[in-house]
């Protein structure tokens, strides 16, 4: 705790407001710059479908602009995790997963729908893989956490991030960036280009290249793992021919290979430290890798019809991906048969298609309202190999599963804001969803002994969710606003993907529904020179919905849990308490627990006589007996939060340096499904970024050094015990996260 209770005192003695300390983004997520006025830049959201300012929108929320995720090159989720307080990332071979508030859908199962949504540009996610740059070349990131069930809707249980891409711009500009990494060996190249083409259209092209080694040596290849091989490109066309009609056309290409992987291993009894080091040779599956090849479009036309607009987004999403899982070894195999070995791949094929509807009403009246239809189609395959060889060869061979699933979603939505008084509002909304899937599951043995058994399943499903919510909003001074709000979220029922031995009788798991009441306050004080938020929450799951591993089973086990609440507060402060220094965070405390867990797998905490994973039956001591009512949820601190300086110092010659100080950390959390106290448990820790940026006045050129992760924390995202006899002696596999890297960066904008 010792790291993070300093960088906790350090975030106090600076805002002055504890654990109601800041908010990532009020300097500028519409892309303008604090640095040369007094103020801080009112920050304009579309969290509601409209465009608002963040100060004026009821929900607990932050927002993050593209310069800020751009200063420390955010690539990927884990830049959320590291910006939002009570926002986790778990890290896997290759579906990170997102919690909110403690709840998020794990990446055990491939066949879960995610309880907290992404959205790009309006467009859901169905799929993580789907939108594999989601920081790149974009406007800001809006995190909404808690139930988003009424405009959001569909699988918003827990939260939503909805993404904001950069549009085409009226004069023509545009910029190229590169950056070299030290550490990582390599480099990360961008650009765009944007402007007028013809009378009416303009458009822009993104484009992203990056070429990395890893941070963990693999002493198999003499290489570091992982090796990061990556192409992007989006063009976007916006069509404006008079001011009452408009459509954007987002075209975006994808295609990301990563060789190599992020494990390494540890006896059952070590914790920290970390080893950084691993041994991950070609097995019979081949290489480790993970590559997904991604398209998406999608179109958004707004159509004003007097003073009403008329939005359709029509979207199709498509990609193809496939994972090549090893599990990292101390010592390469004799002869490649004498040892144990076991590997797993999942190739990958979805698509989707969706169109929304939505109708919205002027503003500047006594009801203002937004009400609209939704439709989605999307099909989802997923196969596992297995290819093992343990016992010293008396079992090996090769297995492979097979799932495909196809499913509908059809849903009515509608939200309205009554202004009772110019001071007081009621916003009352609510959204019916249909949601029809259909499963099948196959599994075979293509060679060899078998190893798992070979069973099928098939299912159905069809369900009707209805989530309503209700908000009062007083303004008590013309810059303070309180807020009060109650909501639920859903999220639909499924299959188990690919679960070896899954049958008809254990297929299927229920939808999870979940319910907010939550408190809180928004204000600008000091002439716009501070803007600070809080707010306090109460939310609870029911049928939340788990995936954990069995390791006598030695399987993931997928169904409900019964019920978990968090409880907590969350804050945000921006502060330009100087001419050219700006200071933003935020921090929070949870306390996320199961109310009820009957059948639960055993934790590493519970005595043999309270839960015995070798026991059969329903009789005391069983799995089936064993309840862990009042535990903490896995992937979760207590406290979490973040603290940014950035100041600026202009120098003759028409020249000015920036330097940007960031501090982020948590709590100690459990981060292996068995909650095992030695190598299932991150302790707390406290990561250190900066940037020194020497640049034109006007921005025209810079260069930079950054520096991430300065302190080489070695943090785990999440840890398993790989059991004999898949290992020879068991140990803990554990999936390390980014260690410390620095880089110069040089960029030209014209």
């Amino acid at each position: 705790m010792a790291h993070f209770r300093a960088f906790l005192a350090a975030a106090a003695a600076v805002t002055g407001l504890g654990v109601a300390a800041p908010a990532q983004a009020q300097t500028a997520a519409s892309g303008a710059s604090a640095d040369s006025t007094s103020q801080l830049t009112e920050v304009v959201v579309t969290a509601q479908k409209r465009a608002e300012k963040l100060q004026d929108v009821p929900i607990s929320m932050e927002v993050m602009s593209g310069k800020k995720l751009d200063a420390f090159h955010a690539d990927d989720f884990h830049a959320i995790m590291n910006s939002v307080p009570n926002v986790f990332v778990e890290s896997t071979a290759g579906n990170d997963v997102i919690y909110i508030r403690g709840f998020g859908s794990p990446p055990a199962n491939f066949g879960f729908d995610q309880s907290v949504s992404l959205y790009l540009d309006g467009v859901y996610a169905g799929r993580s893989k789907q939108f594999q740059a989601p920081f790149f070349d974009i406007e800001r990131v809006e995190v909404l956490r808690g139930p988003q069930g009424a405009l959001f809707g569909k699988n918003t249980p827990a939260g939503a991030v909805s993404i904001v891409t950069a549009n085409p711009t009226d004069q023509f500009q545009g910029s190229a960036t590169g950056l070299y990494n030290f550490n990582l060996a390599g480099y990360d190249i961008s650009g765009y280009v944007a402007g007028p083409v013809a009378p009416g259209l303009t458009a822009r092209l993104a484009a992203k290249f990056v070429d990395e080694d890893g941070y963990i040596l693999n002493n198999a290849t003499g290489r570091k793992d992982p090796q990061t091989h990556e192409q992007l490109a989006r063009l976007t066309l916006k069509y404006a021919p008079t001011g009452a009609f408009n459509y954007l056309a987002k075209v975006e290409y994808g295609n990301k290979e990563i060789n190599g992987g992020i494990t390494v291993s540890d006896p059952l009894t070590v914790g920290a430290p970390t080893p950084t080091v691993r041994f991950g040779a070609i097995s019979p599956g081949g290489f480790e890798n993970n590559k997904t090849t991604s398209w998406n479009v999608s179109g958004t036309g707004n159509l004003s019809l007097g003073d009403f607009t008329v939005t359709s987004v029509t979207a199709y999403s498509w990609f193809r991906g496939s994972s090549q899982n090893g599990f990292d070894q101390d010592v390469p195999i004799t002869g490649g048969v004498t040892g144990n070995t076991i590997n797993n791949g999942f190739p990958e094929r979805f698509y989707q298609v969706s169109q929304e509807l939505r109708l919205l009403s002027p503003t500047g009246r006594k009801l203002e309202y937004v009400a609209g239809i939704y439709y989605d189609y999307s099909r989802y395959q997923v196969t596992e190999r297995l290819f093992y060889n343990i016992l010293g060869g008396f079992i090996a061979g090769a297995q492979h599963s097979g799932f495909d699933q196809h499913s509908q979603t059809v849903s009515v939505f509608g939200q309205g804001t009554y202004h009772v008084l110019d001071t007081l509002r009621l916003v009352g909304s609510l959204r019916y969803t249909n949601t029809d899937k259909h499963a099948t599951y196959a599994a075979f043995t293509d060679q060899g002994t078998g190893l798992q058994p070979l069973t099928t399943a098939n299912g159905s499903l069809s369900e009707d969710n209805i989530n309503p919510s209700a908000t009062l909003q007083y303004d008590v001074l013309p810059k303070i606003m309180l807020y009060a709000t109650y909501g639920r979220g859903s999220k639909s029922g499924g299959f188990v993907a690919n679960t070896f031995g899954s049958t008809n009788a254990t297929f299927s798991f229920r939808p999870e529904q979940s319910e907010n009441y939550e408190v809180g306050a928004k204000a600008t004080l000091l002439s716009c020179q501070l803007v600070a938020d809080v707010a306090l929450y109460n939310t609870s799951f029911t049928n939340l919905q788990v995936s954990v591993f069995d390791s006598v089973k030695q399987n993931f086990v997928t169904g409900n849990a019964a019920s978990a609440t968090s409880r907590g507060i969350e804050g945000s402060l921006a502060w330009y308490p100087i001419h050219n220094l700006d200071i933003t965070g935020s921090a929070a405390y949870q306390d996320p627990r199961y109310d009820n867990f009957p059948g639960s797998s055993c934790f590493a905490t519970e005595p043999l006589s309270k839960c015995d994973p070798s026991l059969a039956g329903t009789g005391p001591g069983t799995v089936a007996a064993n309840n862990v009512k009042g535990a903490q949820l896995t992937y979760t601190s207590h406290f979490t939060g973040n603290v940014q300086f950035h100041y600026r110092q202009d120098l003759p010659h028409e020249l000015k340096l920036d330097s940007t100080l960031a501090v982020s950390g948590r709590s100690g959390y459990y981060d292996s499904d068995d909650q095992n106290p030695i190598y299932g448990y991150q302790k707390s820790y406290a990561k250190v970024d900066v940037r020194l940026q020497l640049a034109s006045q006007d921005e025209r050129w810079h260069v930079a050094v950054i520096g991430k992760n300065l302190t080489n924390e070695k943090t785990i995202g999440s840890a398993f015990n790989l059991p004999f006899p898949i290992t020879n002696a068991p140990r803990a596999i554990k999936y390390l996260e980014e260690t410390m890297n620095v880089a110069v960066e040089a960029g030209v904008r014209f």
